[in-house]
């Protein structure tokens, strides 16, 4: 019997179906010689503390660091009637597809099983972007060996015991720390959590110690031959900061005076150039939370969740949780079909077809630059639209959007800056004139009716010649101030992880970082800003994030490499080395022993204070929080309502 292993029932379903295997069993299809089974997520997970040695069960600071030997897995208890499925089922087969997600953890769901289980038959991996039928069988048709993927595995098993080496010796040690001072909550302390916690904290920071500047600028409108225009002020550059302001009130206002009392500006200096702009790359996840955060408002999960039911329930489009915006060169050849097919199901892009080429190859197409997943597209399953509605609806016109962008032509325009003296004063104008929409066709504004206010369209001059003058219609002085950095929003954050080498000072490490995928992964980000704001760390205010006083608290004790940014991409780039068969995992899981362990030392004498987490809005108390009075403090036990730290 040959077993598929998905890792979801709808998954399973859906290859099943392509493979004939139609008949329901004990937690599996059956087919002719066929049965594919499925995981529901992780079946396994780490082992806690205690499973070790039950002395763990009491947090005491002379138990740490807890390094374990061997790593032992236990059956998640929710899940372990369809763990004994695919463990019998695993007993049974004669060869094994793992077709679950393709990426690490997808790897390493299954091949955590295949261990625990020790199932020692071939294995075969089905390399699966998109789950609608055609997607299905031509990946079928190509299915690999499973050693190509084995390291992946590694990789993944890597992240998860660097995780629990941190997570469970660092929160019980600040736990422990903080209960000295009078403190009954947990304190979780995770690998990608802490760094990205500090981002928003730093930037709080940054909002309160700003200190605004005053500056002064002058709009001029001018007009020649009937048509007006707006010019602005340029000052004298040793009266401005870098960023081109002016900082000299009386500068300024003697400017104002003079160019109030001067009928025409003369036209100095007046250049053109046309300026071509590429169509944006298909979205990676990402960018899309980034994109969905600022235009519709949506949090990094629920962009997340909306993706994966286009993915998973609708066959809408591929595969959501890649890092990559990139598409490989064999996609192209089915793009006259997803364009056929997009268009037939949604009428309203009929004005878009004349001006679509499905043999452009735009920028995209590079399989240089395809990572284990290719950029988020629409699929040829189009005909299910019209059950979309709302927020799914708005998701899926974007990246429906940056797919139809790729078969448009470049967007091009003129833009002109014009150069003008105005009683001695300089003014520069700047006018933009659209000679091809291009790509910007695609947009979902551009596709739909306008409704409530309009963003105000770019400036267009006139016909202007040097050595002519202008009418001086009106001249608007305007008193400024600089603005504070704003606060996070959760695309904002979400950006800010993967970007991380902007904010590393140290060139060497910047340098490292700027290949890496930063904090976290694609299928991780969303969760980690939710546990966040679950745990009290961070508030929303509207859609800005802001760091509570146990975070401020929290980020100030732990040792500043936990809480670095560069520090945990380092560890990402370790694991890409994992990956690539550079270094082994026990090396990595090593090392990283070798480093927690250094802390915790340094750490376990130090004292700290930490400030009550406020309660996430609408959430009520804190869930650390103690809802009866707190007992006297002892010296040793886990805090009450705290069963195990979460590392993330």
């Amino acid at each position: 019997m040959q077993l598929y292993l998905c890792e979801k029932p709808s998954q399973a379903k859906d290859i099943a179906a392509v493979l004939g295997a139609t008949r329901r069993g004990d937690g599996c299809w059956l087919g002719p010689g066929v049965t594919v089974t499925w995981c529901i997520g992780h079946l396994l997970e780490t082992a806690p503390p205690d499973a070790y040695d039950a002395r763990y069960k009491r947090w005491v600071l002379a138990d740490l660091p807890i390094v374990p030997a061997q790593w032992k897995m236990t059956v998640k208890p929710k899940t372990a009637s369809q763990y004994k499925a695919v463990k019998r089922l695993l007993g049974e087969a004669k060869e094994l597809v793992i077709a679950t997600d393709a990426d690490r953890e997808g790897e390493m769901i299954a091949r955590e099983l295949v261990e625990h289980c020790r199932y020692r038959g071939p294995i075969r991996r089905l390399w699966l972007s998109a789950l609608d039928e055609a997607s299905i069988r031509k990946a079928l048709a190509a299915l690999k060996p499973g050693i190509e993927t084995f390291n992946l595995y590694h990789s993944a098993l890597g992240r998860s015991r660097a995780d629990w080496l941190i997570g469970m010796n660092m929160s019980r040690l600040f736990t422990l720390l903080g209960r000295q001072s009078g403190y009954q909550g947990v304190l979780p302390v995770g690998r990608v959590q802490t760094p990205t916690l500090r981002l928003v904290v730093d930037r709080d920071r940054s909002i309160a110690d700003f200190v605004p500047v005053a500056y002064w600028a002058i709009d001029v409108q001018l007009s020649h031959e009937g048509t007006a225009f707006i010019a602005q002020w340029r000052a004298d550059p040793d009266a401005c900061d870098d960023q081109e302001r002016c900082l000299n009130q009386a500068l300024a206002r003697d400017a104002a005076h003079a160019m109030s009392n001067a009928a025409t500006a003369r036209t100095l200096k007046v250049r053109t150039e046309r300026l071509r702009e590429a169509a944006p790359l298909p979205f990676d996840l990402g960018t899309l939370q980034e994109v969905c955060s600022k235009k519709l408002g949506l949090g990094a999960q629920e962009t997340l969740d909306i993706a994966q039911s286009l993915y998973e329930t609708y066959k809408l489009i591929t595969y959501p949780r890649s890092d990559c915006g990139f598409l490989p060169l064999s996609q192209h050849s089915e793009a006259p079909a997803i364009l056929a097919a997009l268009a037939q199901a949604d009428p309203s892009l009929a004005p878009l077809r004349e001006h679509l080429q499905p043999q452009r190859k735009s920028r995209a197409w590079n399989d240089a630059k395809v990572s284990a997943h290719h950029g988020i597209i629409p699929t040829a399953a189009a005909k299910n639209l019209d059950k979309l509605a709302g927020k799914q609806r708005a998701v899926y016109t974007l990246i429906r959007a940056r797919y139809l962008a790729q078969f448009l032509p470049n967007h091009e325009y003129d833009r002109t800056l014009a150069d003008f003296d105005c009683a001695g004063q300089a003014l520069r104008a700047v006018g933009k004139q659209i000679v091809e929409p291009g790509w910007k066709r695609a947009l979902p504004e551009a596709l739909a009716p306008a409704r409530g206010r309009e963003a105000p369209a770019p400036q267009t001059l006139p016909a202007l010649a040097e050595g002519r003058d202008c009418a001086v219609d009106e001249v608007k002085p305007k008193d400024l101030w600089t603005q504070p950095p704003k606060p996070f929003t959760e695309g904002d954050l979400i950006k800010a992880m993967k970007n991380v080498a902007k904010l590393v000072e140290d060139p060497l490490l910047k340098q490292k970082l700027k290949d890496t995928t930063g904090i976290g992964t694609e299928a991780t980000r969303a969760s980690i800003i939710q546990g966040l704001l679950d745990r009290g760390y961070l508030v929303k205010n509207g859609k800005a994030l802001s760091a509570t006083p146990a975070a401020f608290s929290l980020i100030d004790a732990v040792p500043r490499a936990i809480a670095d940014p560069g520090t945990t991409a380092i560890w990402e780039q370790a694991l890409d080395m994992v990956q690539s068969g550079e270094m082994s995992l026990e090396e990595f899981v090593t090392r990283q022993a070798a480093w927690m362990s250094k802390h915790v030392a340094r750490c376990q004498g130090m004292s700290l204070t930490i400030n009550g987490p406020a309660s996430p809005a609408g959430r009520g108390a804190t869930p650390w929080k103690n809802k009866r009075k707190p007992a006297k403090r002892k010296t040793g036990g886990a805090p009450r309502k705290a069963t195990k730290a979460k590392a993330t």
